[in-house]
């Protein structure tokens, strides 16, 4: 894989204790220097201009304002310092980067992962949360849609907390498609089934609350299900992946049970989707807090495009989460009977 990565995204210092730390990328680029046919990308960052196609320009004369005085924290669990700045900015341009690139690229070997840090999906257009200032996935999509590379974009949030600011961003959207599987009841606590777009853009928001316990065989099921029949009829140019791995079995801050394998799974899944709808594949971090699952998962990845095959066993679908799933086709997503999958 192509990996983007800036050294500055080291520079954004949140403390001692803060489980967004710059050892998360450490870790990463420790992780990855096991692998073969690795190549990292220092692309350039985002511009101010292309950061307020999707976030309000007060707010982010606000947030530069901010860290120029030396930053502090933004809220209880968002934090800044003076380097943030610089940070947010390249971890958005290593979105647009991989955006770009995803589309441009014959894909396998040349898949783009970027790799920034603060991350993104919490940030809304007009304030920090959730440890993000900039929402680097919703710069990206936009970007390519503004630059006519790209007429309709898919957004895949497997972060194990909702990613309520993309959500927003493009909620009433009818060429951005966001789709998120997450912990229900975890923070911010939105991303409920019935949030499903308005307006026009009806049935282009699909959310898969799945309560704790829930691992491999509710992702894949819903995958299978109503995420892949979704995205097949939508049709994207391009499909971004808000690649966070907080959902892992051993992450510290949440209950889901997702295997390092089951990354790879729905990795492997959701290339082959890809690749029949002729659309580009990219990826762009969000969360992961356990440093050595954040870096399994990531490195699961890669192998998957080297051609790893993730092993399946059957499984059994636990009553909670058959039931998101079956509430997910009655909101009206298109979607496959599993006896006929």
């Amino acid at each position: 894989m192509r990996f983007g990565y800036r050294e500055i995204c080291l520079e954004h210092d949140t403390g001692a204790r803060h489980p967004e730390s710059p050892d998360r990328l450490r870790a990463i680029r420790q992780s990855l220097s096991e692998c073969d046919h690795i190549e990292y990308v220092a692309a350039d960052s985002a511009i101010e201009a292309e950061v307020t196609t999707v976030h309000d320009a007060d707010y982010i004369t606000e947030v530069r304002e901010f860290c120029e005085d030396g930053g502090g924290n933004w809220d209880a669990d968002t934090v800044a310092v003076e380097e943030t700045w610089d940070a947010v900015l390249a971890s958005a341009g290593l979105a647009q980067w991989a955006a770009k690139a995803a589309l441009e690229s014959a894909g396998g070997h040349e898949t783009p992962f970027a790799l920034g840090r603060p991350p993104g999906h919490h940030a809304v257009e007009d304030d920090a949360m959730g440890f993000c200032f900039i929402n680097n996935v919703a710069v990206a999509a936009q970007h390519v849609i503004e630059q006519e590379m790209a007429d309709r974009v898919a957004i895949l949030d497997w972060d194990v907390h909702h990613g309520n600011g993309t959500q927003d961003m493009f909620y009433d959207r009818e060429d951005v498609f966001y789709v998120s599987i997450h912990e229900e009841g975890l923070y911010p606590g939105t991303g409920g089934i019935g949030e499903t777009g308005e307006g026009d853009a009806e049935l282009t928001t699909l959310n898969a609350p799945f309560p704790a316990g829930c691992g491999d065989a509710e992702y894949m099921a819903a995958l299978e299900e109503v995420i892949g029949p979704s995205l097949e009829a939508f049709d994207p140019d391009l499909l971004l992946i808000s690649a966070g791995f907080d959902a892992h079995e051993h992450d510290p801050i949440s209950r889901m049970v997702v295997t390092t394998d089951g990354y790879g799974l729905m990795t492997d899944f959701l290339w082959e989707l890809t690749d029949e709808l002729d659309a580009g594949l990219g990826f762009v971090l969000e969360g992961g807090y356990g440093l050595e699952t954040l870096s399994d998962g990531i490195k699961m990845v890669h192998e998957v495009f080297e051609g790893h095959d993730p092993p399946t066993r059957e499984w059994t679908i636990n009553d909670n989460g058959r039931s998101v799933i079956e509430n997910l086709k009655e909101q009206g997503f298109p979607s496959i009977d599993p006896d006929q999958n």
